[in-house]
């Protein structure tokens, strides 16, 4: 596969799986907790075959068949770190209204 179709489905992966996060904040926001878990596991799915393409990328690198680094491939790689933030930042922020609810007898 060509880099640039590879850099691009790990752009449009990391983009679902951050997506996916956000809609998990907002549902613990509402105090959807089911709802929020079952969103960062869609997240969790996007950013496992982004992951699956990574891996192929640096054996296709340690075997030399590497078509280079290109600014368009370090971009998606920003993509797919910033998917993996917001997937540890939206399970805290689930935790986070979760409890308040508690405090607040709401949940």
């Amino acid at each position: 596969m060509a880099n640039m179709e590879v850099a691009m489905g790990l752009i449009a992966g990391a983009g679902d799986a951050r997506s996916s996060c956000m809609e998990a904040i907002q549902l613990a926001k509402e105090g959807n907790f089911q709802e929020a878990k079952e969103a960062l596991h869609r997240a969790d799915d996007s950013m496992v075959a982004a992951h699956e393409t990574q891996t192929q990328l640096i054996r296709e690198e340690m075997r030399g068949e590497s078509e280079g680094v290109s600014l368009l491939m370090v971009h998606a790689q920003d993509h797919l770190n910033l998917a993996l933030v917001m997937r540890d930042v939206a399970e805290e922020f689930i935790l986070v209204h979760q409890r308040l609810m508690e405090l607040e007898g709401k949940k």
